[in-house]
């Protein structure tokens, strides 16, 4: 990766991942790209306005500065998603096609997240394993699931260097959460911080896997550095850090804060949505063929998440 692409670059994973890539690429190296902008982006490294559904736009911002990696992770969440189906679909999946089809004409390596919201209620649920069952009942799943192939495809028909991950849900304290059904695991930290108390809209008892954001953008940049001769499978890759419901996160946040407090009003669509993933996944393949390894564990992430929301806060 010489000159890189990011869009998205506003959300909960490029609003880092940008930052991240400069640090190692260098500022003038990593363009960032969102359907809107704030003041005072640019001065922190190119940025450009673009809309990832405008195939024109995507060409235009590629040819200008002469990309040699695509980063796609604009898109519409899992909760919105199926709030707004239609919508997710043109967001996701043209989104996709379009980068996609740039990344063919000039020859560009590529990446883009999937997601554990791939799987569905018919998949094993326990340790899932790399390659099974995928039948989501969600938008956002069926989005995700036509994304894997779509980028299998793009390799296998065209030879574009397309990889991928499935993120279980990603936690971090810089970007607020984005629509996603794993977003109460970073709500609950705010909340700790600024009330010592949580109402959890996911109930009690309802396992997903989680990360934390500094793994997700290691695992990234591996990845996308690894040989490519020892990728079997390319995209999708399952990762995860750990596999925990709200009341282990409370635990975990007592350990810090004793007189913290759980409370639940559950959410039926979100956690209808939560109900159709998988308790927990087998990240195998990954340690295998790239050498992906978590460094956080849900102790270790909360002492640092709590650390930072009070620095942030103070601030």
């Amino acid at each position: 990766m010489k000159k890189i692409l990011v869009t998205g670059a506003l959300g909960q994973i490029g609003s880092e991942l940008t930052g991240k890539l400069r640090k190692i690429y260098g500022d003038d190296q990593v363009i960032g790209t969102d359907i809107r902008k704030f003041d005072g982006i640019e001065e922190h490294g190119p940025f450009e306005v673009m809309d990832v559904t405008d195939i024109e736009q995507v060409l235009n911002v590629v040819k200008k500065h002469e990309v040699d990696t695509i980063m796609h992770l604009a898109a519409l969440l899992s909760a919105k998603a199926e709030a707004f189906p239609k919508v997710a679909w043109d967001i996701n999946m043209g989104g996709l096609l379009n980068t996609l089809e740039v990344a063919k004409e000039f020859h560009l390596q590529f990446f883009t997240p999937s997601s554990i919201g791939a799987f569905g209620s018919t998949t094993p649920r326990d340790n899932t394993p790399q390659d099974t069952l995928q039948r989501p009942t969600t938008m956002y799943g069926v989005n995700k699931v036509a994304g894997e192939l779509l980028c299998d495809y793009y390799y296998q028909r065209y030879g574009v260097d397309t990889r991928g991950v499935r993120f279980p849900g990603l936690i971090s304290y810089v970007a607020p959460p984005g629509g996603g059904t794993t977003d109460y695991a970073v709500e609950i930290y705010y909340e700790a911080v600024k009330h010592n108390s949580y109402e959890s809209y996911i109930a009690a008892g309802t396992y997903m896997d989680m990360m934390y954001m500094p793994d997700a953008l290691n695992a990234i940049v591996h990845l996308m550095e690894a040989n490519p001769e020892r990728l079997i499978h390319r995209n999708a890759f399952n990762i995860s850090a750990m596999s925990a419901q709200p009341e282990d996160f409370a635990k975990s946040i007592q350990k810090q804060l004793p007189d913290f407090k759980l409370t639940y009003k559950v959410d039926p669509v979100r956690q209808q949505i939560a109900d159709s993933w998988p308790n927990s996944i087998s990240s195998q393949a990954a340690m295998e063929e790239w050498g992906f390894q978590a460094e956080y564990d849900l102790d270790r992430m909360t002492i640092d998440m709590l650390d930072k929301i009070r620095k942030k806060a103070s601030i």
